[in-house]
C-alpha cells in the first residue's frame, strides 16, 4: 500500500453517470473523489457501439428555445449550467459518432473541473463499521463513508450454451466485412449488438442467421428504446425479401467445431436440426461485474445475476450506503423506461443525489408552494407536463408530487421516484397527487404509425396521469387524453377534465 485517502462519496466509474454524479455531489458540497481505470473518461464508449455509430438521438433544432423542453430531443447531453456544455455542439448527427462523444465526456470533466482520478482500476471493495475501503491497482486505498457504482455494464453476458466459448464475442470480432466475405455467419442474439452487426456483414457475407430463443422486439411497438430500432433493422428486408439470411426464433443446444467450421444444433418445434457455419458471433449482451466487492460488502443480483438489486432509492438491497448510478439502475425499470440509457439515468443520478441530500445533509427535496385553489394547482400541473424533460425521459419512473394538506399552502416537489412515494412519511390527512407520464398498455394489434387519432384517453399513446393517494392508498386516477404534438394545454381535452379532477379531490379534503 503506497498510501490512502478518506473521502465521504467514492464515485467508481468516470463515465456519464460518473461524471453526472460528480457534477452534483460539487455543487451540492460535497467530499467526493471519482476513479476510473481508463485513461480519460467514458472509456465504454471508446469501445463500444463497436461500430462507433450511436442510436441516442442528437436532435439540435425543437422549434423551442426552452433549454429544459429541448431536453426531450437531446438524449446524449449530461445536465449542467454551462449552455456550452451540450452535446448538440459536438455534432450535426442525429445518430452521432461515438468518439464525438467520448470528446464531450472529457471537455465535461475538464470545464467543470470534477475531481477525477484515472488509471486507477478498483480490485476490492470492502466494508465495515466505519465505511467502506477501495483498493486499486496501484495499491492506494481509498476510505469512504459512502460508495457509489457507476462503472456500467462492463462484462459480457455469456448464456449457458455447450460450446458458446467457441463463438467469437461482439466485444472483440473483428469489425471489417472483408474477413467475412462469402461465409455462413451464425449471430446469436436479437437486440441492437447483434443486428448493428449483421447489417455490417450484409454486403460482403453469403448466408447471416440471426437467431435466439426469444422473438425479436422492435422499439416502435414497444416504446423500449434498448429494443430493436429502426437505425439498425435494414438486415431484416434481406430476410423478409428472400435474400438468403433469416431471423430465427430457436434455442440453441450445442455449438462444436469441425474441419471446416461449426455445428450449431437449434431446437426447432418439430426437433433438433443442426447446421453449419463458417463463423458464430455472440452479441447476448453485458453484465455488472461484482468481482471487486467481497463478502462484507458483495450485493445482491437480479435479473439472472445480470444487474445490482436495488432499492427505491438507488441502494443495493442488502449493503446499507452502497449506491448505484446509471445503467446500473435497470433492474429498477428493467426494459420498460429509460434508466439504462443516457437521456433516462441523468435525471435518476439527480434523483439519487437529491435523496442523498435528503438522507445525509439536511437539504430538503426541492420544491415550490402552490396556492390550494384548483386552478393554480392546475396549472402548476399542466406547465410542468408541457415543458419538463425529466418526466417525459423517465416515463412512469419519476413523478412530480403535490400535496395538498388541511391548511396552507400546497407543496409541489419535482421528479420523485415513483418507487420513493410509499416512503415519504406524508401524513395520513394529506392528498397527494403524483403526476407522470407514460404509455398505456400495446394491444397486440395496434399499428405503431395509426395517426388518425389525435386525442384520446387511457390508450396506448404517451399522455398524462395524474393519481390521488390519501395515507397512502390509491384513491382515484385521471388519464388526460394524447395529443398529436404532446401539447396538453386544450380547454376540452386536458384543463378542464384535470381541474375537474383535482376539485372534486380538494372538496373532498375539506369536507372531512
Amino acid at each position: 500500500m503506497t498510501g490512502h485517502l478518506t473521502t465521504e462519496y467514492l464515485v467508481i466509474g468516470a463515465g456519464p453517470a460518473g461524471l453526472q454524479m460528480a457534477h452534483h455531489l460539487q455543487r451540492g458540497g460535497q467530499e467526493y473523489l471519482v476513479l476510473d481505470e481508463g485513461s480519460a473518461p467514458g472509456g465504454f464508449f471508446s469501445r463500444y457501439p463497436r461500430h462507433r455509430q450511436m442510436i441516442s438521438n442528437n436532435k439540435r433544432y425543437s422549434g423551442s428555445s426552452d433549454p429544459e423542453f429541448n431536453l426531450r430531443v437531446d438524449w446524449n447531453s449530461l445536465l449542467s449550467d454551462d449552455p456550452d456544455l451540450l452535446f448538440t455542439r459536438y455534432s450535426e448527427s442525429y445518430f452521432p459518432q461515438a468518439d464525438d462523444f467520448v470528446r464531450y465526456l472529457a471537455d465535461f470533466a475538464t470545464k467543470l473541473r470534477l475531481r477525477l482520478k484515472s488509471g486507477r482500476r478498483v480490485t476490492r471493495v470492502s466494508r465495515d463499521q466505519d465505511g467502506f475501503s477501495v483498493t486499486d491497482d496501484h495499491g492506494d486505498t481509498y476510505l469512504a463513508q459512502r460508495v457509489i457504482v457507476a462503472t456500467g455494464v462492463s462484462l459480457p453476458n455469456v448464456p449457458d450454451i455447450p460450446g458458446i466459448e467457441l463463438a467469437d464475442q461482439y466485444a472483440t470480432v473483428s469489425v471489417d466485412p472483408d474477413d467475412f466475405t462469402d461465409q455462413r455467419v451464425l449471430i446469436i442474439g436479437k437486440g441492437n449488438a447483434a443486428l448493428e452487426t449483421a447489417d455490417n456483414l450484409i454486403a460482403s457475407a453469403a448466408v447471416i442467421h440471426v437467431a435466439g430463443p426469444n422473438p425479436l422486439r422492435l422499439a416502435w411497438h414497444s416504446h423500449f428504446v434498448g429494443h430493436l430500432r429502426a437505425v439498425n433493422n435494414n438486415f431484416l428486408d434481406t430476410y423478409l425479401l428472400k435474400a438468403q439470411n433469416a431471423v430465427l426464433n430457436v434455442g440453441i443446444e450445442r455449438i462444436a467445431k469441425t474441419e471446416a467450421g461449426y455445428e450449431v444444433d437449434f431446437r426447432f418445434t418439430r426437433g433438433v436440426r443442426p447446421i453449419a457455419y463458417d463463423r458464430v458471433i455472440a452479441c447476448t449482451g453485458f453484465r455488472f461485474d461484482a468481482g471487486p466487492f467481497d463478502e462484507s460488502c458483495r450485493p445482491a443480483l437480479a435479473i439472472n445475476d445480470r444487474f445490482p438489486e436495488l432499492t427505491g432509492a438507488y441502494e443495493s438491497a442488502n449493503v446499507e450506503g452502497l449506491y448505484f448510478a446509471g445503467t446500473l439502475t435497470q433492474q429498477l425499470d428493467y426494459r420498460n423506461s429509460t434508466n439504462g440509457f443516457i437521456h433516462g439515468f441523468r435525471y435518476g443520478v439527480r434523483a439519487l443525489h437529491r435523496t442523498l441530500q435528503e438522507r445525509h445533509h439536511g437539504v430538503p427535496w426541492p420544491q415550490q408552494e402552490v396556492v390550494p385553489r384548483t386552478e393554480d394547482l392546475a396549472a402548476a400541473i399542466l406547465d410542468r407536463i408541457n415543458r419538463s424533460s425529466g418526466l417525459w425521459q423517465q416515463f412512469g419512473i419519476l413523478a412530480d408530487v403535490l400535496v395538498v394538506t388541511g391548511s396552507g399552502p400546497a407543496r409541489y416537489y419535482e421528479e420523485v421516484p415513483v418507487r420513493q412515494l410509499g416512503t415519504r412519511g406524508f401524513a395520513d390527512t394529506d392528498d397527494v397527487f403524483a403526476v407522470t407520464l407514460e404509455y398505456g398498455p400495446t394491444p397486440e394489434n395496434k399499428v405503431p404509425f395509426d395517426g388518425t387519432i389525435l386525442h384520446a384517453s387511457e390508450g396506448a399513446d404517451f399522455h398524462p396521469v395524474i393519481r390521488h393517494y390519501r395515507a397512502g392508498d390509491l384513491v382515484a386516477t385521471c388519464h388526460l387524453a394524447s395529443d398529436l404534438e404532446n401539447d396538453w394545454r386544450r380547454p376540452d381535452a386536458h384543463v378542464v377534465p384535470l381541474e375537474d379532477f383535482l376539485k372534486s379531490s380538494v372538496a373532498e379534503h375539506a369536507t372531512r
